[in-house]
């Protein structure tokens, strides 16, 4: 690895690309090793919320540790996970929408009794539901500890700037993720046993590939991170936050896109969900453990976009099932708006 980044580094100009490059082509390996895992009992939902967030945001969190290291501010760490976390609740999966549909409603067989496949998707459906009330929960989570206790007087004091994060806030966060990690975790040996499934041996070869991956991830990154550090002026050291979070978003757009495309809609929808909770709460809680936090003021446009694309998808998928294909250019715009406030504005 060391050879690789020397002969990287003595590329010049070119060595910021190629190491983008690097990052994106590991990223895309390890999201190919899911469809290996996909057949190793686990399936629909559990492989979109176990698996597939640790892959796809895989780069999030190696940006926080990276940035903690280095003495980064929180408030990169801050954009960089709203970045993420909006681009994959409206872009992505409105794009999807448009491009393919998001229908989830289950059929049923010809004497009207559900089939096996229909009921596998309903309980994608009532999985999916819970990873967006745990969106909002997650996201109102952070906006109540950035108030740092101070009580909101009115909805403008609600909506004001917040404080920081820190040490005790992390551990809250941290802690938060993983209890919600560990009820899904229950959930797959739950279903193993109930239907008689082993993981294959094999598994623990896709693991060594995927721990690979993320190594090389991480020696992409952290050179990526030293570079604009380095640099401490113009557009790409002052908008740090901004750029990362598009440059991690595109392995997860490229696997929400592959699965749109093969009528997945179940996994496209709960990779993206679950990928946010990697960033929201885990990604900010563990800056917070090292350092404290301080929350830019362009976050509570995020969060508001944020929390309200939770409830239109919970709307929309709990009373119909799917989501319109005309909501697909609502979250597309929506998107817009927050790009204008945070990066425009």
């Amino acid at each position: 690895m060391k050879v690789l980044v020397q002969w990287i580094e003595s590329t010049g100009p070119w060595a910021p690309w190629l190491f983008a490059g690097l990052f994106v082509l590991v990223s895309l390996l390890m999201i190919w090793r899911l469809e290996a895992l996909s057949h190793s009992g686990l399936k629909g939902t559990v492989l979109g919320t176990v698996v597939m967030p640790y892959c796809s945001g895989m780069g999030n969190l190696i940006f926080t540790i990276v940035m903690a290291r280095k003495g980064g501010t929180g408030t990169e760490v801050m954009t960089n996970c709203l970045v993420n976390n909006v681009t994959n609740m409206t872009l992505i999966i409105g794009l999807a929408t448009i491009f393919w549909g998001m229908y989830l409603v289950p059929g049923q067989s010809a004497k009207g009794k559900a089939t096996r496949a229909s009921k596998e998707r309903r309980i994608d459906r009532l999985s999916l539901l819970l990873g967006l009330t745990a969106v909002a929960f997650f996201t109102g989570a952070v906006w109540a500890l950035a108030r740092d206790g101070r009580p909101p007087v009115g909805l403008g004091a609600a909506l004001a700037g917040f404080g920081r994060l820190d040490f005790g806030d992390g551990l809250v966060l941290v802690g938060l993720f993983l209890f919600w990690q560990v009820i899904h975790v229950f959930e797959v040996l739950k279903t193993n046993v109930s239907e008689g499934r082993s993981m294959r041996v094999w598994l623990l070869v896709d693991l060594v590939v995927l721990a690979a991956c993320a190594y090389v991830a991480y020696v992409s990154i952290e050179w990526l991170v030293g570079w604009v550090l380095k640099l401490q002026t113009g557009f790409v050291a002052k908008h740090l936050g901004w750029l990362s979070g598009w440059l991690m978003v595109l392995p997860n757009a490229t696997l929400a896109f592959y699965y749109g495309w093969t009528g997945r809609p179940e996994v496209v929808y709960t990779s993206q969900v679950s990928d946010g909770h990697i960033c929201i709460p885990l990604c900010v809680g563990l800056y917070a453990l090292h350092r404290t936090l301080v929350v830019p003021p362009f976050s509570v446009v995020g969060m508001a976009i944020l929390v309200g694309s939770a409830l239109v998808h919970f709307a929309f998928v709990a009373l119909l099932g799917y989501l319109p294909r005309f909501m697909g250019w609502v979250l597309v715009a929506a998107y817009g708006v927050f790009v204008y406030k945070g990066l425009l504005s």
